[in-house]
């Protein structure tokens, strides 16, 4: 019999492809994954039949037993037709009541339901049992309670699949007052009720299963039985086999039952299952036997006796017999049931289990006591169950006995009233009101104490046990630990849930008949109070494992933000995020958002996060985000779909917002382009115990933070009702508009659950109409709230309400407790989730790093009120910064190329080998490095990880770079433009000085003729020559006139007076000397006249709001100002005495004098390049073009400004403009003169020509005197060439290489910042704050210098050599292919072309060199000539390249400095993009400060500010946008005080930069001093702000 058995059971899992599943199981993983969709219509083959009854199982349909079944293609092929037995006449009717029918004894029959169901079963792990199970129960299907082993035949009770099912009914009180309904809700486990069994003895023909099924639900099949769909005559698995189900009533009349009731029945003939037989009748409260008939001799008779004899109470039902119902004797009862229709005996048979339960004597079964039955395995005594099991009952055991309202009071101290006091706290830094600084460092010391207190609350008994289990347990122990933990919880917290439910159900009806009544009492007002502290109870007595990992996380918090290291005895609390990793990978959910504190505990998640990124990879997740009213279904809907665990029971809606990953098949992987679907569930908007405690506000926050997150967004709503849907609406599509603001762009699906009728498609349209105009609506309103144009919801997010919209069927079909899922609720899941999953595939979804950064970037912006303002794209911030690092490389690569053409180019036309220079030209030459930008680009934007981001600044960047490219080809075209013109213009003189040098050489030829015999005495050579030298010269120059070196000073005053300055004014003021610094003077206040309309600027102070000078920053600029370079900020601090303090300027006429000056200064750099002064000479005209253009911009600033400036200002800016010029015009001057006065000319070739003579005085011949001149000209040359590839070589080398040159704009003022900071350099912050560009030079320019001279001197000495190898190599090779044909003309002009483009090559006259024949000794002599000059230039100092064109310096500035300076409207901090114009997007800085650093104060006070912008915009404080402002703006609103306001981004950041709080206290003095005012009042420093080091300052700018 065993042997027959096991080998049936073979038999049926080979037929269901299940062999291998009896060792390994089907775990929870299996189906804890997006799969392909299972067919909800269509038949299936008998191999898949087991994994489509559970996928549809999973998905709650009931169906899932009644799944047709196809024969396979092989077994179609190899069947035998149906044969054809012709008879005729007579014979074909004997033939009809004859027996012989065609039996085809070969055939197989179908597998039967319960077999595939019992298949399944014992081929799971004990968790996946769990999980189905818990289905079954949900599909009001009864649940196996003994199963005998298919292997071993012993009997199992599996206990353990029972654990997380809950049942909730409903009992009405009888005996006092009939009204009042008894909720009960209870895990089943612990659930004492009546049980009443059924089994048959012997062969029926009337269904037991059927019989039980009309006594607890009328319509649905409970018990399955054999006139079900699929039944067939062989099963397999289910003899012997005890099932039970729960009659739950729902509290009314018509219930069939009073209590909660249950209903077991033993499947086959009890005569053979003996065993179970015992165990239920002894179990049992009622007895119900089925017999085909009572007799005596019966085989049946002794079991029949022996339950007559026995206490219990008894049913026996009779076939054959057709008599109503008989009370024997107390308790016992027959009943026939032949002829009878079965609802007659069903109501019948209600009728006497209602009257035994109804007795006093009722016996109870709680399942737990199954554990005691002897001769039975319970699956708990699995030894790795049983440990679980332990290690959870130490936990418990510390909660017995408590109150359960006091549980997390006692034991999870840090996540109660401390965590929700930190939350509190935390947003208050977003509400700053008065001192902002001071307060601010207040409330970070309470958060500091706050994390302190939950240090010392983090030690609970609980948490160590909990958290020691956790770690120490294996994976399959852990589980059952967390399983049985929340079990063992759920089980303590019972009874207080249930009455506290029970409070709230009656609470909640009597405000509702109150609302009803439309009662606007106290009365209302009272219940709704008593509805608020159940609600708080109910929050307090709601404790399961999410609490402790919540707990762990805010151990986790508090010991990081304080660095604290774990103690001897503790778990590891950095482990932390590692333990809940394993869990979420595992498929739990962890909370994201803490429900009960409305707050997102962003140290956790990201730790959390990285250690899933640290296991799993950074993989690809598509967000699914789901939103609707409480109680809507999403959960359910959710653990549906995809097989999740969020809570869904009563009294554990879901807390704030929960997520849990779900893997993508392998099976389908490649149909999509991410690894996991991340579904993020939330708690109900308009939850019932949230309202009144700011429930919209705290709605719109969760929205906008899910939807945020979310590539897609299911919106949940529940019923048709236009009314419950409009406050959700509204909230969900400002959501949207929020997302489309800050240029995120989810997706959404709206579902309709609870419809009644889906099927009718007119219902439909027109519900979709009502949808899309609600939608549209809402749309405008939230147009209007948010400040947008929006006239549809289309214009919010792409949105199809044919496509978009989904309708559910109700979830239950009947009404609850005992109603079964609707199977077509199981269709639209099923649909939906298809519908999901098409739209998802068109995605790419994020990585987990940027699912990490998203939490961030909307959380951060949620804490601020002003969400838009607020939102700050980290991820986008990150990927722009490595694209402007990659445009500082492209475009660098565009200038040295540039640099180089351009250098070869000024070569040829030095050389007279080119006299013009077309644009198509250069742009020829620069084709091949401008296509491999291009192409380099191309592949950046379309191959980057990150080019979904990219693609926005796609054309933008595109554009610049072409820009810039053109600006560059232009740039040089001009530059060469100007050579030619002054080649040009000094041709006259060069052929001057070509015939000097000819007659100079033949003088020398000739005087060395005359003294040859005297060639041995060099003391006598240099004599002679030296006398006859003076007479060349002048006799060379008669009528040339010298040209005059310039005196500046008296130009200066002769130009100051002709602008009508009298003498004296110039007298005084360069007595003074106050102009030599001007910019940098502290107040203006001395070169103003004050006029009639200053005196108002110091009237009204509103408010302590307005009081600050920060309100002042950069006005409305007039079309003017819009051309100043930048505003520089000071307060209005007097240098002359405190007696003249009425007398202080607003700081924004201040900031206007500082511009006026800067702009002038710029002003006057551009009107003196312009003119080539190192070409053409100075001119006194150059001096009359600064001072107009500086007097007119003076007058000009007066007549716009409503200044006065007295005429001391004008004075002392043109002496400083002109002391400015100084150098740079002297310089200039000089190099003209050395290059065009032919005497300096002349007299700068005396030692060349010495040379010569000496040579022809020694006898050498022409070619050696010859070789000579050609090594003096490549020498000269050699040296320009060189340094200006070496400037071009070391800029290079330091653009790439170096770490503040080789980043963007933002990593250049990093080390600006950093060096400062190293160097205490309180003149160099001055001149960084007051005129960044000019400190940002300076930097580059010491960093050269640095590199040149002392750190990288070996590898700057490396280039030069490399170039001068190159030099030399370029000399040989010419020296090599000049033609040796032909004479010395045709040698050299052959020699020279092959130079041109390296070197400015002067050709040499070969009038006096014709007898030069031999060029084989010509070459040989200039390469002689060449060793010692090569040898020198390998030794050169890097210091010459000063004399040249090219300054890596000045190339770098070039390069690094073109980018936007524009300054931030409150505290100055200078933009850091790396595009000088990079509209449409804001300027933004990472780093803004205090603005007292530049000097404003609050008014008519000595008092500095110390307020950070960015803790500012966060607060409730208001500004005027300038000086005479009336109207104010509130701070958090900024970008509406428009002009400069509105053209910046400034993110509330809580002023977390250290840098500038050290710097304020390392300077204090010294700010104090050059201000002439005081941190002190309402500018106090913080004492926080004094415990920072210049290390920890230095480091705070890497954080950036």
């Amino acid at each position: 019999m065993k042997k027959q058995y096991q080998a049936q059971t073979e038999t049926l899992l080979c037929r269901l492809h299940l062999q291998d599943k009896l060792q390994q199981k089907f775990s929870p993983a299996d189906f804890l994954q997006i799969c392909p969709p299972v067919s909800q219509d269509h038949e299936t083959c008998e191999k898949d039949l087991a994994h489509t009854f559970l996928h549809r199982l999973m998905m709650l349909d009931y169906r899932a037993r009644y799944i047709p079944v196809r024969q396979d293609s092989s077994e179609v092929s190899n069947s035998k037709p149906v044969p054809d037995i012709l008879y005729t006449g007579q014979s074909a009717l004997e033939a009809l009541y004859g027996n012989t029918v065609n039996s085809d004894k070969s055939k197989q029959s179908p597998v039967h339901p319960m077999d595939v169901q019992m298949a399944v079963f014992h081929c799971s792990d004990s968790f996946f049992k769990q999980n189905m199970i818990r289905k079954l129960s949900q599909c009001q299907y009864a649940l196996p309670l003994l199963v005998p082993d298919p292997v071993t035949m012993d009997i199992e009770c599996p206990l353990w699949t029972f654990r997380q099912i809950r049942k909730t009914w409903k009992i009405i009180q009888t005996k006092d007052n009939p009204n009042i309904v008894t909720l009960k809700s209870m895990p089943i486990c612990n659930a004492k009720t009546p049980m009443v069994s059924f089994f048959r003895l012997g062969s029926l023909s009337q269904s037991k299963s059927q019989l039980i099924n009309t006594l607890i639900n009328e319509r649905h099949n409970t018990f399955f039985h054999r006139n079900c769909p699929g039944s067939t005559k062989s099963r397999y698995l289910m003899d012997g086999v005890a099932e039970i189900a729960w009659y739950c009533p729902a509290g009314k009349p018509s219930d069939a039952f009073t209590d909660c009731t249950a209903f077991c029945n033993l499947h086959g003939d009890a005569l053979l299952n003996k065993k179970q037989r015992d165990i239920l009748t002894e179990k049992s409260s009622v007895s119900v036997v089925l017999v085909p008939t009572l007799e005596k001799e019966d085989k049946s008779e002794k079991v029949i006796s022996a339950l007559f004899e026995s206490e219990k109470p008894l049913i026996i039902l009779i076939a054959n017999n057709d008599g109503s119902a008989v009370r024997l004797t107390e308790g016992k009862y027959k009943m026939g049931l032949n002829d009878r229709s079965q609802s007659d005996v069903s109501n019948e048979l209600k009728g006497i289990i209602r009257n035994i339960l109804s007795g006093p004597q009722t016996s109870s079964f709680q399942l737990e006591t199954m554990t005691e039955v002897s001769g039975i395995r319970v699956d708990e005594d699995d030894s790795l169950c049983q440990k679980g099991k332990s290690a959870a009952e130490g936990i418990v055991k510390l909660l017995q006995g408590m109150d359960g309202l006091k549980i997390k009071d006692t034991f999870l101290q840090c996540q109660g009233q401390l965590w929700s006091k930190w939350c509190r706290t935390n947003k208050d830094l977003y509400r700053l009101t008065g001192h902002i600084e001071k307060e601010k460092s207040e409330k970070e010391q309470q958060l500091k104490q706050i994390r302190q207190d939950q240090c010392k609350a983090s030690c609970s008994e609980l948490m160590k046990l909990f958290t020691e289990s956790l770690s120490s347990l294996k994976s399959t122990d852990r589980e059952y630990f967390l399983n049985w933990t929340q079990i063992l919880i759920d089980a303590l917290c019972t009874d207080d849930l249930s009455s506290i439910l029970q409070s709230y159900d009656e609470k909640w009806s009597e405000v509702l008949a109150l609302k009803k009544k439309h009662d606007k009492s106290d009365q209302l007002n009272m219940k709704q109070t008593e509805l608020g502290q159940i609600s708080t109870k109910l929050q307090s007595a709601t404790f399961g494992l999410e609490h402790m990992f919540r707990e762990m996380g805010q151990i986790y918090e508090a010991h990081k933000s304080l660095k604290k290291q774990p103690t001897s005895g503790q778990t590891d609390w950095s482990k932390y995020p590692e333990l809940a990793a394993e869990l979420m990978i595992s498929g739990h959910p962890m909370e994201l958002m803490d429900g009960d504190a409305g707050h997102v505990p962003l140290t956790w998640i990201s730790s959390l996060l990285d250690e899933v990124i640290n296991k799993l990879g950074n993989k690809r997740v598509f967000v699914l985000s789901v939103l609707g009213v409480q109680s809507s279904g999403k959960s359910t809907m959710l653990n549906a779909m995809f097989g999740l665990q969020f809570a869904v029971s009563a009294g554990r809606c879901t807390k704030g917002a929960f997520m849990q990953l779900v893997r993508v098949s392998e099976e389908i992987k490649k149909d999509f382009q991410f690894d996991y679907v991340l579904v993020v569930d939330t708690e109900g908007l308009r939850a019932l115990e949230l309202e009144g405690n700011t429930t919209l506000h705290h709605d719109n926050e969760l929205a906008t933070f899910v939807v945020g997150l979310g590539n897609m967004t299911l919106i949940n709503i529940f019923g048709e009702n236009p009314a419950d849907m409009q406050d959700v609406l509204q909230i969900v599509v400002q959501a949207f508009m929020r997302m489309k603001k800050v240029k995120l762009s989810p997706s959404c699906v709206f579902v309709h659950q609870n419809v009644a009728d889906i099927a009718a498609a007119e219902m439909n349209l027109d519900g979709k109409r009502r949808l899309q105009e609600k939608l549209d609506q809402m749309a405008q309103l939230a147009a209007e709230e948010e400040g947008c144009d929006a006239e549809c919801f289309g214009d919010v997010i792409a949105f199809d309400v044919q496509n978009d919209v989904k309708y559910f069927a109700q979830l239950w079909e009947g009404s609850p407790p005992m109603a079964p899922p609707n199977p077509g609720y199981s269709e639209s899941i099923q649909e939906l989730k298809t519908f999901i999953l098409s739209k998802a595939s068109q995605s790419k979804g994020i990585t987990l790093k940027q699912f990490k950064s998203k939490i961030h970037d909307l959380w951060n912006a949620l804490l601020n009120e002003n969400f838009v303002f607020s939102f700050k794209n980290t991820l986008e911030i990150a990927v722009y910064r490595k694209l402007e690092v990659q445009y500082g490389h492209w475009t660098w690569t565009l200038r040295s190329n540039m640099l180089t053409i351009e250098n070869q180019l000024h070569n040829k036309v030095e050389n007279g080998n080119l006299d013009k220079v077309e644009l198509s030209y250069l742009h020829e030459q620069m084709s091949n490095t401008y296509k491999k930008i291009q192409n380099t680009m191309t592949t950046y934007f379309d191959d980057d990880r990150d080019k979904e981001i990219l693609a926005q600044w796609r054309g933008r960047f595109e554009s610049r770079i072409k820009e810039f490219h053109d600006g560059q080809v232009r740039e040089v075209q001009r530059k060469l433009d100007e050579v030619i013109q002054q080649k040009k213009a000094r041709k006259k003189l060069d052929e001057k000085n070509q015939e000097f040098e000819n007659k100079l050489l033949q003088k020398s030829k000739e005087l060395a003729h005359e003294l040859k015999d005297k060639a041995g005495d060099v003391k006598e050579l240099r004599k002679q020559f030296n006398s006859v030298w003076s007479g060349w010269v002048t006799e060379l120059t008669a009528g040339t006139t010298p040209i005059k070196d310039i005196n500046y000073q008296e130009d200066q005053y002769t130009v100051l007076q002709e602008l009508g300055i009298e003498g004296t004014h110039i007298n005084q003021s360069k007595c003074k000397g106050r102009y030599k610094n001007m910019p940098m003077i502290p107040n203006f206040s001395d070169y103003v006249t004050l006029t009639k309309h200053q005196e108002p600027s110091f009237t009204s102070q509103r408010s302590q709001d307005d009081q600050t000078e920060d309100k002042n920053a950069e006005k409305q600029r007039f079309s003017f100002f819009r051309a100043v370079k930048n505003i520089f900020g000071f307060g209005s601090s007097s240098s002359l005495s405190s007696t003249k303090q009425k007398e202080h300027l607003p700081h924004e006429q201040q900031d206007l004098i500082r511009s006026l000056i800067d702009n002038v200064e710029q002003q006057t750099a551009n009107i003196l390049k312009k003119n080539p002064v190192a070409k053409q000479g100075y001119n006194q005209a150059y001096l009359h073009e600064v001072a107009n253009n500086t007097k007119e911009k003076v007058t000009e600033f007066e007549s716009k400004s409503n200044l006065a400036l007295k005429k001391e200002f004008t004075v002392d800016l043109v002496l400083y403009v002109f002391d400015r010029a100084e150098s740079w015009l002297t310089e200039s001057h000089k190099k003209f003169k050395d290059s065009n006065d032919v005497h300096v000319c002349v007299e700068s070739k005396k030692e060349q020509y010495y040379n010569i003579f000496r040579s022809f005085c020694k006898g050498s011949s022409s070619a050696v005197v010859f070789a000579e001149l050609i090594c003096e000209e490549l020498k000269s040359s050699t040296v320009e060439a060189v340094c200006n590839k070496t400037a071009i070589g070391i800029a290079d080398e330091m653009k790439c290489s170096f770490p503040a040159f080789s980043g963007n704009r933002l990593n250049l003022e990093k080390h600006v910042l950093k060096s400062l900071a190293e160097k205490e350099d309180f003149d160099g912050f001055i001149t960084y704050i007051t005129n960044p560009r000019k400190q940002v030079e300076a930097f580059i320019k010491d960093k050269v210098q640095k590199y040149i001279f002392t750190g990288k001197r070996n590898k700057a000495q490396n280039i030069l050599k490399k170039n001068v190898e190159d030099i030399k190599q370029l000399v040989s090779q010419a020296l090599f292919d000049a033609t040796e044909e032909g004479d010395i003309d045709m040698w050299m002009e052959e020699f020279s072309s092959l130079l041109i483009d390296e070197l400015t090559f002067n050709t040499i006259c070969c009038q006096n060199f014709s007898d030069i024949n031999k060029f084989d000794f010509l070459k040989e002599e200039i390469e002689k000539g060449l060793k010692p000059i090569m040898k020198e230039m390998n030794s050169l100092s890097l210091d010459k390249m000063k004399d040249f064109k090219n300054q890596p310096d000045e190339i770098l500035i070039d390069q690094l400095c073109n980018c936007c300076w524009v300054k931030c409207p409150f505290c100055a901090a200078v933009c850091t993009n790396t595009l000088a114009d990079h509209s449409p997007d804001k300027h933004s800085v990472p780093f803004h400060r205090p603005s007292g650093i530049k000097g404003w104060h609050t008014r008519n006070t000595d008092q500095l500010v110390i307020d950070f912008c960015t803790t500012l915009v966060a607060s409730d404080r208001c500004f005027y946008p300038h000086h005479g402002s009336k109207e104010t703006f509130p701070y958090k609103e900024y970008p509406k005080a428009g002009g400069g306001y509105a053209t910046w981004t400034i993110t509330a950041d809580g002023s977390k930069l250290i840098y500038w709080k050290w710097f304020v206290c390392r300077f204090q003095q010294q700010l104090e001093d050059h201000y002439k005012l005081k941190f002190h009042g309402r500018g106090e420093i913080p004492n926080e702000w004094r415990t920072h080091s210049k290390e920890k300052a230095i480091k705070s700018l890497d954080e950036m």
